[in-house]
């Protein structure tokens, strides 16, 4: 008699879960995106809370990004914060329309417009710095200092 037989999930090591009995005990508030969804509706409250000129947590994004990066075009700054096309422009468009920042003509590609960031937004930048930071710091609270970088290791690890 052969011995050869596939594995399923009922051939499992002793004190492993098969699958199905994962799929039994399936609860959406034990699964990562239930967490990772809280933990970002917390850090935007307290963004909210710590942040002047009312920005958002991608209008933020989008301007210190265009501040570090310097002069580039819109797709190229969705790409660097990972926004979509859709959601890049509607950010850049708010952020335009408040003065933050402004386009041109690149010298290089007269069909491509180049994004900067205006004196205003620059100014922005500077008043929300240390709000910014404290936003940070208050996220990472409740973890002590070897769990807030293995949680920002460990999140890169699936970004």
């Amino acid at each position: 008699m052969s011995n050869n037989h596939s594995s399923t999930d009922t051939d499992q090591q002793p004190g492993s879960v098969t699958l199905t009995d994962r799929l039994e005990t399936y609860r959406v508030d034990r699964q990562i995106g239930f967490y990772l969804r809280q933990a970002n509706q917390r850090h935007v409250a307290l963004f909210g809370e710590h942040m002047s000129e009312r920005l958002t947590t991608t209008q933020w994004a989008a301007l210190t990004k265009l501040r570090d990066i310097g002069p580039t075009s819109q797709n190229q700054l969705g790409r660097d914060t990972a926004m979509d096309v859709a959601t890049i422009k509607g950010v850049v468009d708010r952020l335009v329309a408040r003065g933050y920042v402004c386009s041109s003509p690149d010298p290089n590609d007269g069909r491509r417009l180049l994004l900067s960031v205006t004196k205003d937004g620059e100014d922005v930048i500077q008043r929300n710095l240390a709000s910014a930071l404290a936003v940070t710091d208050a996220t990472l609270a409740p973890l002590t200092s070897g769990e807030q970088m293995m949680l920002i290791e460990l999140l890169k690890k699936i970004c």
